[in-house]
């Protein structure tokens, strides 16, 4: 955990980003320009066609969606327990774009379920607890903004995060819980044909390091802005 401790200090932070920040981002573009070309390029699947081609970019969304809120969660414990200086900072970044992630899951599921289920919307457990997590995004930045004390409002906005945080579970296992529309699991089941694998790592890949690259930049923007705010205190 010292390597936490030490880069939680936001000069630290600055220092590592300056480093990553740039390697992240063309490794972003790399991953998702492969992947979105051999997303394009796989054969038709038998049974879904060229559907297929939407569950390079829905799946990973809804991965991402997922991973952005327990990152959340992690970051609100760190406040809690530890009081580290970027916790709450760190926290805030990414909800704003964990709740895009979610919306981008939403809109390609929604594509995706209509030819394969003749509708676009349907009220499993698997799609209303994912359309829950989108509520809890939006929850979680409205009680941040609510809140004039950044302290009490980022000791409130962590509780809320550790508690709804069960959500993600929920989401996971909600196909092996209940009886949904939705298909159960693929990937990690080896049911994927090999041929769909690589563009699937790839676009993975390149989600996973645009919410990096994008969440480093977020934090970066909010410690300048603390800067300016206390330099013009202090003048």
């Amino acid at each position: 955990m010292n390597w936490l401790f030490k880069y939680a200090n936001p000069h630290n932070f600055m220092r590592l980003s300056n480093v990553v920040l740039p390697v992240a981002a063309i490794a972003t573009v790399l991953c998702l320009v492969a992947g979105l070309y051999f997303s394009f390029s796989v054969p038709p699947d038998y049974q879904q066609g060229t559907t297929i081609t939407l569950l390079f970019i829905h799946v990973p969304a809804d991965l991402v969606a997922m991973a952005a809120y327990v990152v959340i969660a992690v970051c609100s414990l760190l406040s809690l327990v530890w009081r580290h200086p970027l916790s709450d900072t760190a926290a805030r970044a990414a909800a704003p774009l964990g709740a895009v992630f979610t919306v981008l899951g939403l809109i390609t599921g929604a594509l995706w379920g209509k030819p394969m289920w003749g509708t676009y919307w349907v009220w499993d457990a698997r799609l209303t607890s994912f359309l829950l997590l989108l509520f809890l995004y939006l929850g979680y930045m409205a009680l941040w903004n609510a809140i004039e004390d950044e302290v009490r409002a980022g000791r409130a906005a962590a509780i809320l995060a550790m508690i709804s945080v069960v959500n993600i579970p929920i989401i996971k296992f909600s196909v092996d819980w209940w009886s949904t529309l939705h298909q159960g699991e693929t990937i990690m089941a080896g049911k994927l044909a090999p041929v769909y694998l690589p563009p699937f790592l790839l676009m993975m890949a390149g989600y996973m390091l645009l919410f990096l690259t994008l969440w480093m930049m977020r934090i970066r923007t909010a410690i300048v802005e603390r800067r300016a705010r206390n330099l013009m205190v202090s003048a």
